[in-house]
C-alpha cells in the first residue's frame, strides 16, 4: 500500500519570542545542544551521540515522519528496546507535530495490537523481527498506514495493509521547518495497567513532561557532569523521565537492557554512573549483589518509585553505598511525580513518601472533598502543571479520575481539573505524607478495610522474605479472606508466627502462599491482578 504524502496544514504567522527555558518536549535537546553541543547526550554500548548529533538526528527523523504523511496530533508508536533509534523517534514524533506512544518491548503481539488500535496509531517504528511477530495482528489495526524498520534488513514478507520503510528513509530526510506547537498540545500517550480492564492511555502534554523534568531536577540537582543509567522501560513514565531530566540538565543517559542484576552494577562501574532509578522489586534484587568500591564512589544518588521500599532494603543499600543519597518518591502516570522524601529524612520518617515536589499541590481529602486532619486517612488529590489531559478516547474513566479540584477561589467560573488518585494516604503534623494503600487494592474483611501494606510491612521489615504481596479472595463468612504471597523457600510457618505476633486477628492472612518468584508487570512492579487470578485458578 502506497503512503499518501499529505501537506502540512497552513500555520498562521506568529511572533518568534526567544525563551531561555524550553516549553516543548523536543526543545529540551535542542536547547542544550545550542549551549553545550559537544557534551555526550546518549550512550549505548560503544555508541555515543553528543547533544548536537542527537538534536540533528531528531530533526532529520521528524522531517522524515512528515514526508511519510504524518499530520498534527497523529500517533507514532515506538516498539523497540532501549537503543538510540528509540530515543530519537520518541522525541522526533512530537517535533513533527505528532504524539509519541512508547510501547514496552516485552509486550506480546496481542497487547501491542490493543495499543495500536486503542489510540489509532498511524505510524509504527519497530524492528524487522518484531514486525514479523506482529504480522498476524496488524490487519486489525485499521488506522495504521506505515511501518518504519530500525536496524538492518526489512521483513521478508509484506505486512498486511501497510507500507514498509527503512530507518534511513527518516534519517536521511532534509530538515523541515516544524509545525507550530504550544505547551498544552499533546506530546505523548503512556499506557498504564489498572486493577481491572485493559491498559489505558494517559495523554500527556508538552507542559506536563517539561514541567516534570524541571521539577525533579529541582531536588535531584542533575547537571552536565551527571550520567544516568536507564534500566527501566521508556514506556514507563518513571523510565522516560530519566531522559527528560537528563536532557533538561545537560546530563548523559546510558541505555541498558539487562538480563541479571549484576549487569546493572557492572554498567554503573563501566560508565561511572552518578544517578540510578529503579522500582522496589529491582532494588530488592540489587542489594543481594556485591557492589564494588568503584560503584559506590561514582553513584551520587539513587531513586525509587512504584511502591514502598522495604526498610531492610534501605538498610542494605546504606551499607553497600554509604555516600549515596536515597530519594524515595511517589507518583502516578496521570500526574508524573507527586512527592519526594529528602534523603536526610529517610531514617527520621520511615515509610513516608515525602513532601509535594515543585509545581504540585497534594491534598488529602474525604469523600466529600473536605480536607482531612493530620493523621486522618483520605484520598490523595494532585493539582498543578503535572496533571495529565485524561485517558485517550475514554471519557468515562477520565471523569472518574480527572475531576474538579476540591479547593478553588470563589468566583472562578471554570473548574481546575485535578487527579483524584484513588490512593489512600495520611499526613503527619509536619506535612509529610504516608501511603496507606490503594483504593482498588483494599481488602474488605470481617467488616474492616485493610491495606495490603499493613500486612506486607511487618513481614518485609522482618527480613524473613525478600518480597510479599497481600490480596483478598472471596470468602462466604469474611467477605474476603487474606492471602499473603511471598517469594522464596517455604517460609509459611515462620511468617504465620510473625503475623500472629504483630497483627490483629482481622489482618492475619488465612494462607501464606510461597512461590519461587512473584509475577511482575512489564514495568517491574508486582502484578497483584495476575497473582490473584493465578491463586483463584489454582485453588
Amino acid at each position: 500500500m502506497a503512503v499518501v504524502i499529505i501537506a502540512a496544514r497552513q500555520q498562521q504567522p506568529s511572533l518568534s519570542v526567544p525563551t531561555t527555558v524550553p516549553t516543548l518536549l523536543h526543545d529540551l535537546v535542542r536547547h542544550t545542544a545550542e549551549r553545550h553541543g559537544a557534551l555526550p547526550a546518549l550512550l549505548h554500548g560503544a555508541t555515543q551521540l553528543t547533544y548536537s548529533e542527537l538534536a540533528s538526528a531528531i530533526e532529520r527523523t521528524a522531517a522524515g515522519l512528515r514526508r511519510l504523511g504524518l499530520r498534527p496530533d497523529e500517533r507514532v508508536a515506538v516498539y523497540l528496546p532501549k537503543i538510540p533509534e528509540a530515543v530519537i523517534a520518541l522525541f522526533a514524533a512530537p517535533l513533527a507535530g505528532g504524539v509519541m506512544v512508547p510501547i514496552n518491548p516485552v509486550l506480546k503481539a496481542a497487547q501491542v495490537a490493543h495499543i495500536l488500535r486503542d489510540c489509532n496509531v498511524r505510524l509504527l517504528i519497530t524492528s524487522a523481527e518484531r514486525a514479523a511477530v506482529l504480522r498476524a495482528v496488524l490487519r486489525d489495526c485499521r488506522d495504521l498506514r506505515a511501518v518504519v524498520i530500525a536496524g538492518e534488513g526489512l521483513p521478508e514478507e509484506p505486512l498486511p495493509g501497510v507500507a514498509i520503510h527503512a530507518w534511513r528513509t527518516l534519517d536521511e530526510a532534509e530538515p523541515l521547518k516544524p509545525p507550530r506547537r504550544i505547551d498544552s498540545d499533546m506530546a505523548a500517550i503512556f499506557y498504564t495497567s489498572g486493577s481491572t480492564g485493559a491498559p489505558k492511555g494517559v495523554v500527556l502534554s508538552h507542559r506536563n513532561l517539561v514541567s516534570g523534568a524541571h521539577s525533579v531536577n529541582a531536588y535531584l540537582h542533575n547537571g552536565p557532569e551527571d550520567r544516568l543509567l536507564a534500566v527501566l522501560p521508556l514506556s514507563f513514565d518513571y523510565g522516560f523521565s530519566q531522559l527528560t531530566t537528563a536532557f533538561a540538565a545537560g546530563a548523559s543517559v546510558v541505555l541498558l537492557e539487562y538480563l541479571l542484576p549484576r549487569d546493572v552494577i557492572r554498567a554503573v562501574v563501566r560508565y561511572h554512573i552518578t544517578g540510578l532509578a529503579a522500582v522496589p522489586p529491582l532494588w530488592g534484587r540489587l542489594v543481594r549483589e556485591t557492589w564494588p568500591p568503584e560503584a559506590a564512589a561514582s553513584l551520587r544518588y539513587l531513586t525509587s518509585s512504584g511502591g514502598v521500599m522495604p526498610a531492610p532494603v534501605i538498610q542494605a543499600l546504606r551499607q553497600a553505598l554509604p555516600d549515596t543519597q536515597i530519594h524515595l518518591m511517589y507518583g502516578l502516570t496521570e500526574a508524573f511525580r507527586s512527592t519526594a522524601l529528602p534523603p536526610e529524612e529517610v531514617d527520621q520518617r520511615p515509610g513516608s513518601i515525602g513532601l509535594p515536589i515543585p509545581n504540585a499541590e497534594i491534598m488529602v481529602v474525604r469523600e466529600d472533598g473536605s480536607e482531612c486532619e493530620p493523621e486522618e486517612i483520605g484520598e490523595l488529590v494532585h493539582r498543578g502543571s503535572l496533571v495529565a489531559l485524561g485517558y485517550w478516547n475514554d471519557p468515562e474513566r477520565t471523569a472518574e479520575r480527572f475531576r474538579p479540584a476540591p479547593r478553588r477561589p470563589h468566583g472562578l467560573p471554570l473548574p481546575e481539573i485535578a487527579v483524584w488518585s484513588g490512593d489512600r494516604v495520611w499526613r503527619d503534623a509536619e506535612g509529610y505524607l504516608y501511603f496507606a494503600g490503594r483504593e482498588d487494592n483494599m481488602i474488605k474483611t470481617s467488616g474492616y478495610r485493610v491495606s495490603p501494606d499493613e500486612i506486607e510491612g511487618p513481614v518485609l521489615a522482618s527480613g524473613l522474605v525478600a518480597e510479599a504481596a497481600a490480596f483478598g479472595v472471596p470468602d462466604a463468612e469474611l467477605g474476603q479472606a487474606i492471602v499473603l504471597a511471598v517469594a522464596g523457600e517455604d517460609a509459611s510457618e515462620v511468617v504465620q508466627t510473625l503475623c500472629r505476633e504483630q497483627l490483629p486477628n482481622y489482618m492475619r492472612p488465612q494462607r501464606v502462599w510461597c512461590l519461587d518468584e512473584l509475577p511482575r508487570t512489564p514495568n517491574g512492579k508486582i502484578d497483584r491482578q495476575a497473582l490473584r487470578q493465578r491463586y483463584l485458578e489454582d485453588d
